[in-house]
């Protein structure tokens, strides 16, 4: 008999991850700023000190950062305990919450060796981008991770490992991990622009093409092009989410997919036009944020099935 999740519990998980995103935008303005090394090299202390007298403004927005992250960590943690203390064993979503636990656990400490190894602010060090990529790879993958423990505390169906079949699911995986590239590539680009930032259009198209030009920016194009041809993949799954209505109606959900991917067009033109501003940033990295969010509970139906209806 499938015990229907307390709606508490399932209004919490959503909230956490809301606030876990907050939190995400927040390390995205630190990073746009050049705040991160405004508690210089100590961790978890800020400038060897608890109370900050008389901060600069990089401080109290890098100090801000950690604060709030120390707090998303009780939070999922409690998110785990109510999961676990609220539903069945064998219910997907305590597996889901696990990871979660797990994947902000890497986080933190991927968190602490940005500040001990000195990738913050503006430098350039060879490590940096590889790291970033690792670090928005595992924040995603937290993202991913909390939005099917919420996915999963409000299903109806399907809840439980021994009733459920997995139907695609390479296909499925696969759509998954080409927006998780594209996120990664974003990141890259927005580290390009914060680190060699143009004085006008003109100056970024010369920035890209130029031979003298770091890395970084000659390879900001890939993140727009990964992005143009994962929207075939994305394509794919709209239609069959579309079409496959046995256990739930996603036309809803595939419009505000459309609809959010419409908007990171949009956005992303306007980051190259307007030649990136923190604003922007934050409001692209947060649209992309939801946009993740809801391709993992799209893939997440047209993946895990509940037997009951086959």
């Amino acid at each position: 008999m499938h015990r229907q999740t307390a709606p508490a519990l399932q209004r919490f998980s959503w909230a956490v991850l809301a606030y876990f995103i907050a939190v995400i935008l927040w390390g995205a303005l630190v990073r746009a700023t050049g705040s991160g090394a405004g508690c210089g090299d100590h961790w978890p202390l800020c400038n060897g000190t608890v109370m900050q007298h008389s901060a600069h403004i990089d401080t109290m927005i890098e100090l801000t950062h950690r604060i709030t992250s120390g707090i998303s960590f009780f939070a999922v943690v409690a998110l785990l305990w109510w999961t676990l203390a609220g539903t069945a064993r064998g219910h997907l979503a305590r597996g889901a919450a696990i990871a979660a636990v797990a994947f902000t656990v890497v986080e933190a400490a991927l968190g602490a060796l940005l500040v001990k190894l000195g990738l913050t602010a503006q430098s350039q060090s060879p490590l940096r981008a590889p790291y970033l990529a690792l670090h928005l790879t595992n924040t995603l993958l937290l993202l991913a991770a909390l939005t099917l423990t919420a996915h999963f505390l409000g299903r109806s169906a399907g809840t439980l490992r021994s009733r459920v079949r997995f139907a695609a699911p390479l296909a499925g995986v696969a759509s998954v991990a080409l927006v998780l590239l594209v996120g990664v590539t974003g990141s890259l680009a927005a580290l390009g622009d914060t680190l060699f930032p143009a004085s006008s259009l003109g100056a970024a198209f010369a920035q890209d093409f130029s031979s003298t030009s770091q890395w970084l920016v000659r390879w900001r194009w890939t993140h727009p092009t990964v992005a143009f041809l994962t929207s075939a993949v994305l394509i794919w799954l709209l239609v069959r989410a579309a079409r496959n209505r046995s256990h739930w109606d996603n036309r809803g959900l595939s419009a505000l997919v459309l609809i959010l991917l419409a908007a990171q067009y949009v956005l992303g033109v306007l980051d190259v036009t307007l030649l990136a501003p923190v604003w922007l940033q934050i409001v692209h990295l947060l649209g992309a944020d939801v946009l993740w969010s809801a391709i993992v509970v799209l893939a997440a139906r047209l993946v895990v099935e509940p037997v009951e209806a086959s």
